[in-house]
């Protein structure tokens, strides 16, 4: 590890840019310090890692909506609670009198609907393809145990159409950390045909502060290279997890899906198929995004176009007490990494 630090330090090689799209690498590269290790011409860049972030305002609005309609109640995860919509959050809906609950897991959805005598329960299904084998599981047994007052507004999305839209798009990306996460379902192989595509390297990463260090080390040597290496073997497997797959393609199918910042990219959420439309609380055509605060850079911290510090809010107005933005109101995202981590342009 020591030799590996040191080449990173040392590199003078030509400048390149490395993207982590996971909230879980964010989080970790500020706690570690890991910005500050590397040489100045490797730029690490945060991308849309954190599904809170990426998540649209017209999804909340939906929500705040739905909290406020006689009888039903929002189950919600906590780091939705203050990402404002178009005009207020889910805490604001709840100060106006609405329903808002915050759970810890999709399955308290089924033991808190399951319990009640009235009213009907909508969960908020935010995430990637790590919680969406959680999501199915729960439908599973909505269905086994004949649940029928909970629903889910979903907002589940997939990695690999938001990297080709980056890699499209924005365009300037060296080499990719690959989501860790993601991969245990998806397996490492979902990244070939972007790296053969784009002809830059994919390194799935584990979460130490170590592991993080040697798939950098990895994308630093395998620069300009196509190809996608797993150093996460322990988890991760080129297939992912086949039964997660089966259970998740059972309830969902692919859609067309907005993502903050870069509108909608085709292909690239999942929607409940239509024998399961029963349990949908009005997901579909949720597709618009406006910053609460116009003067927010979120939209493109998230794709990389700037670095939190680059946001005129950033430090002042928007902090993780006064989040402007869910990059800072989310702990994986990119801006509230960046302030407690103290890191800089960097």
């Amino acid at each position: 590890m020591t030799d590996i630090r040191a080449y990173l330090k040392n590199y003078g090689g030509p400048p390149l840019r490395l993207m982590e799209v996971c909230g879980t690498h964010t989080a970790q590269i500020s706690r570690c310090g890991i910005a500050g290790m590397l040489s100045p011409a490797i730029r690490l860049i945060s991308g849309p890692g954190c599904p809170v972030c990426v998540t649209v305002t017209a999804y909340i609005d939906r929500l705040v909506e739905l909290s406020l309609e006689p009888g039903t109640t929002v189950l919600t995860f906590g780091d939705l609670l203050r990402v404002r919509g178009s005009r207020r959050s889910l805490n604001d809906a709840r100060a106006a009198g609405g329903r808002v609950r915050m759970v810890y897991s999709p399955m308290d959805s089924l033991r808190i609907a399951s319990a009640a005598k009235s009213g009907r329960f909508v969960f908020a299904a935010v995430g990637f393809e790590t919680t969406a084998p959680v999501y199915a599981m729960l439908l599973e047994e909505a269905e086994q145990a004949d649940i029928r007052n909970l629903r889910l507004l979903t907002s589940l999305k997939t990695m690999p159409p938001v990297i080709d839209w980056i890699c499209k798009n924005q365009g300037g990306i060296d080499g990719f950390l690959a989501p860790g996460h993601v991969s245990v379902i998806t397996g490492s192989r979902a990244f070939e045909p972007l790296s053969r595509k784009y002809g830059i390297p994919f390194v799935v990463s584990g979460f130490s502060g170590e592991q993080i260090l040697a798939s950098l080390y990895a994308l630093v040597r395998r620069r300009g290279k196509a190809g996608v290496l797993n150093l996460y073997p322990s988890a991760v497997t080129a297939e992912g997890n086949r039964e997660a797959q089966r259970a998740v393609a059972h309830y969902f199918a692919p859609c067309d899906a907005a993502w903050r910042g870069m509108g909608k990219i085709a292909g690239s959420g999942l929607a409940l198929r239509a024998p399961f439309a029963r349990f949908d609380a009005g997901s579909l055509g949720l597709d618009d995004d406006c910053s609460f605060n116009p003067r927010c850079r979120c939209a493109k911290v998230l794709t990389g176009a700037v670095s939190p510090p680059e946001c005129p809010l950033f430090g002042g107005a928007c902090t993780p007490r006064t989040p402007q933005g869910a990059c800072m109101v989310s702990q994986e995202g990119s801006c509230y990494n960046y302030f407690v981590g103290g890191r800089g342009s960097r």
